[in-house]
């Protein structure tokens, strides 16, 4: 495998250069006095910034980019580039070293003494936020690479010039595999992308793997609260910190509270019988369980608990994890990503807390292959709502429609007794929710497609 020096920056082009992910890279390289070049298929505010940080990009895929310029010397490519691409295929034809996305990241980690990683099926954006929110907080100045945008650094990526480094680590096609932790944090283990692992059993296997890739003088923060915790754990030579909801484990909390929004504020304690304060101004007991990670991994750092605490409750949240977009004639409009069973069922519970009359709520699924796979925990998580409302599956990466659509989804939820509601356009769901929701009414437009148009159209951004 190609092996890059920060010592020895070289000409890198990226194929996708402007997904949230690939962008960050490109600007750590460029960074770092690397020449970094790349494409997208489409023009977007995250390529318009990365010509602003003297980055050339190209609108559109084709073999001529590659010899536009300078020849590259090594070229990036993510999980949904394919063979067939022209620029994929060009790299080939000119023998240029090639990485993927994350195998560069975990080249990246390599040049700092102390990378961060936050694994999960969910919450590893938050998290990961949170982590960096608390280092920040105590001018530790890390580099952070985060999936969504942090408002307190102004997007997605952030250059510092410490020895910390706060990445996601995403286990889709084993991504994380490639990493080099040296603090690992795993929030959960769910089903989900089942277009690349075989069941639950290969997913829990993969981030026992993960967790292997953390050093003896490392530490893996941990959910205690996953079932069958020893299969992940056995045989790790790190050291381990758990959290959970009771005493049992090393971290949980007492005396939660939650304010008019749903915000919790509780105290957290050590098993050394020591504790401290928190308020969050982020929703939801799931996010009590992502401060609690986010505290056990800055105490590995040695951060002060004032500093934690602060790093805690001047947290706002992250763009697309409910997210507050803004109110129109009296109805309040969230967005949020969720897009797998246990995310939407955090959500909705989230959204009980939060004042409204009537919580409506437009879900797009996402890939059919998940729509599929879990239809059941879909359908029941789903339930919730008082008026759902559900759009097209958002395909991304997939062709086959697997012989299911919304509307099998639709029939489903409506079998188990809830009034659902499906339209094929945009144009539709938003006449619909503008001749029915009311003043005070909330609606959230759930999913990590592009459903957060609809919620923009109705506040005419």
């Amino acid at each position: 495998m190609y092996q890059i020096s920060f010592d020895n920056p070289i000409n890198v082009y990226f194929i996708g250069i402007g997904g949230i992910s690939m962008s960050g890279l490109a600007m750590v390289l460029a960074d770092r006095g690397f020449k970094v070049s790349g494409s997208d298929r489409a023009e977007s505010d995250v390529t318009e910034n990365l010509k602003k940080a003297g980055i050339k990009v190209y609108i559109g895929q084709k073999a001529d980019n590659l010899t536009a310029g300078d020849k590259p010397e090594l070229v990036v490519y993510t999980a949904a580039i394919h063979p067939d691409n022209p620029e994929f295929a060009k790299s080939k034809e000119l023998g240029i070293p090639m990485l993927t996305r994350a195998e560069l990241l975990g080249q990246i980690m390599k040049h700092y003494y102390l990378p961060i990683n936050v694994a999960g099926t969910h919450g590893k954006t938050t998290t990961t936020a949170m982590v960096s929110k608390i280092l920040l907080e105590n001018n530790m100045d890390p580099t952070i690479s985060i999936g969504g945008n942090l408002k307190d650094i102004g997007g997605n990526i952030r250059i510092g010039a410490s020895k910390y480094f706060v990445t996601e680590a995403c286990e889709y096609t084993n991504s994380f595999l490639s990493f080099f932790p040296g603090v690992g944090i795993i929030l959960n283990v769910d089903a989900d992308h089942l277009d690349f692992f075989k069941d639950l059993d290969d997913i829990r296997n993969s981030f026992h793997k993960f967790a292997e890739l953390i050093p003896e003088d490392g530490t893996l923060v941990i959910n205690g609260e996953i079932p069958n915790l020893s299969e992940l754990t056995d045989g790790l030579k790190c050291g381990i910190k758990t959290y959970g909801f009771t005493d049992e484990f090393d971290y949980y909390p007492t005396d939660i509270t939650y304010d008019d929004f749903g915000n919790a504020s509780f105290t957290i304690n050590r098993r050394d019988g020591s504790s401290f304060g928190v308020s969050l101004k982020v929703p939801g007991k799931h996010n009590v369980g992502n401060a609690l990670a986010a505290a056990a991994a800055a105490d590995v750092f040695d951060v002060p608990e004032a500093e934690i605490a602060a790093g805690l409750t001047s947290f706002t949240g992250t763009g697309r994890r409910f997210e507050y977009r803004g109110c129109v004639d009296g109805l309040t409009i969230i967005d949020d990503y969720a897009h797998h069973p246990t995310e939407i069922a955090a959500t909705l519970s989230a959204a009980k807390n939060y004042p409204h009359k009537t919580l409506w709520v437009v879900f797009q699924p996402h890939t059919f292959t998940r729509t599929k796979a879990l239809m059941d925990e879909f359908a029941n998580a789903l339930l919730p709502a008082d008026k759902l409302i559900i759009a097209d599956i958002y395909a991304a990466r997939e062709t086959d429609n697997l012989g299911i659509s919304s509307r099998t989804l639709k029939e489903k939820i409506e079998s188990l007794g809830h009034e659902c509601f499906y339209f094929p356009s945009f144009d539709e769901i938003e006449k619909f929710l503008l001749q029915n929701c009311t003043k005070d009414d909330m609606l959230i437009t759930m999913g990590a497609g592009n459903v957060v148009d609809i919620a923009n159209d109705l506040l005419g951004l």
